[in-house]
């Protein structure tokens, strides 16, 4: 059987507990409990108990804790796909080619049919002048 990735040697188990009293992400927090636990001498199917997760997981969490300290057991966030689009609005794929406005066909008619221009500020008027007669 292989031996376990050691923990690094500038923390302990009183240090992680500490820390875990004043961090707000209750993830860290399961996390940094965990590996007190490992700390305190338990061993990894303990921490895992404790962190409630595989063995795997406890694994992924002591790379992580010694790469980055205690930040690295913060959940950070995906990097995702890239954009297909350019930074440019309004081009398609950064091809330099304008999109067509979908909404053409129908705007245009239902324009010409439409009984008074749309004025907020005509329509607001009008409230005003009804109220204010007696």
């Amino acid at each position: 059987m292989l031996k376990p990735i050691p923990l690094r040697p500038d923390h302990d188990a009183a240090l992680l507990r500490r820390i875990a009293r004043g961090a707000a992400d209750a993830v860290q927090v399961r996390r940094l409990l965990a590996l007190a636990a490992i700390y305190d001498g338990g061993s990894r199917t303990q921490a895992a108990a404790v962190g409630g997760v595989t063995l795997q997981v406890v694994r992924d969490w002591v790379l992580r804790f010694n790469a980055d300290g205690p930040d690295g057991l913060i959940d950070r966030k995906a990097p995702g796909k890239p954009s297909l689009l350019s930074d440019a609005p309004g081009r398609a794929g950064g091809n330099g080619r304008a999109r067509p406005d979908p909404g053409s066909a129908w705007r245009g008619p239902l324009a010409d049919h439409r009984s008074l221009p749309m004025d907020p500020g005509r329509i607001r008027d009008q409230h005003l002048e009804a109220d204010a007669q007696p």
